[in-house]
């Protein structure tokens, strides 16, 4: 659950613009959705809309897609959501 909320701290992510504009902003309103609701296994679905964004990186992707357990403050909501 740590990793969840902190992710990893020698691997600084910097969020590409270009990623929250993608499709009507489809990125940023599906991590929205997933906070406000805590519908954190919907996260796989964030993980498909960032690569089709352009998004390449590993670690976010592979959080995404864990499987493992997840809570409010998930670093990468947080990130897209510009929570960090």
């Amino acid at each position: 659950m740590i990793d969840c909320i902190f992710g990893n701290p020698y691997r600084p992510v910097i969020v590409d613009s270009g990623w929250l504009t993608w499709n009507n902003s489809t990125v940023p309103k599906l991590a929205q959705d997933i906070y406000d609701n805590r519908a954190f296994d919907r996260l796989p679905l964030l993980a498909d809309a960032l690569v089709s964004a352009g998004c390449t990186n590993e670690d976010m992707l592979a959080h995404c897609r864990s499987g493992g357990e997840h809570a409010r403050g998930c670093w990468v909501v947080d990130l897209v959501l510009g929570k960090n």
